[in-house]
């Protein structure tokens, strides 16, 4: 069992939709109503939190895509852990922001 915090970047591609932009639009809005702590980037965003329900969130998104319009989905994850020590977005920002 995972009792650290994690980070998690996410990078959804709709696929069989010309409203790619939108449907990620949706996902951002599925993530921030999760509660979830999250930061948008240009090419991904990421979660920092609790791994099951991050994973749980992550396949909401996918199933909401494919229920929307959505033909075909790519998400790319990356998962960064440490032992014994929560991983949070602001260690990563501190010197960027």
């Amino acid at each position: 069992m995972i009792n650290y915090k994690v980070n998690v970047a996410v990078q959804l591609l709709p696929l069989g939709t010309n409203e790619a932009y939108a449907k990620v639009d949706e996902a951002i809005a599925l993530i921030e109503k999760s509660g979830i702590k999250y930061k948008v980037c240009p090419f991904e965003t990421v979660l920092e939190g609790d791994y099951d329900e991050i994973m749980q969130l992550v396949k909401d998104i996918q199933l909401h895509c494919l229920a929307n319009g959505v033909m075909d989905t790519i998400c790319n994850l990356k998962i960064q852990m440490r032992a014994g020590a929560d991983v949070t977005i602001a260690d990563k920002m501190e010197n960027y922001e």
